[in-house]
């Protein structure tokens, strides 16, 4: 068994695919370079029924967001989530995404990377595809 990629996010950026099913999901890391995976809609949905919603009016905003381009689209080495797993602590939220290949990727979101990831998934959830709802 690999051991998991740990890292510490300080911002992140989402893009949907053209068919609705998945979100890719670039994070910009501390101390090392930006790591990006897929996301399929499923697991967007249950996120967003569970990250907790800011009630901080004074919460800082994340610096600059990593740009996605075509390659990051056609790049082998970003893989896709199977499952996520996540702890939430005081001021960070750690999610353990179990990947279909390679090591699992463990990322360490603070509050204001919880909220802008909770507000892209929200914003993206029109264009994804929920196969739970029936």
């Amino acid at each position: 068994m690999k051991s998991p990629i740990i890292r510490e996010v300080k911002s992140l950026n989402m893009a949907c695919d053209r068919i609705g099913n998945l979100l890719l999901t670039k994070f910009a890391c501390n101390g090392a370079r930006d790591t990006s995976i897929h996301i399929p809609a499923t697991i967007v949905f249950w996120l967003l029924k569970h990250l907790p919603v800011n009630q901080d009016p004074n919460l800082p905003q994340p610096p600059g967001l990593p740009r996605i381009d075509q390659y990051d689209w056609e790049d082998p080495s970003v893989v896709r989530a199977y499952t996520v797993n996540c702890k939430q602590f005081h001021d960070a939220i750690r999610m353990t995404f179990a990947m279909e290949q390679g090591p699992d990727l463990t990322v360490l979101l603070n509050r204001s990377n919880v909220e802008l990831m909770r507000q892209m998934m929200n914003a993206y959830s029109k264009d994804l595809i929920d196969l739970e709802v029936q």
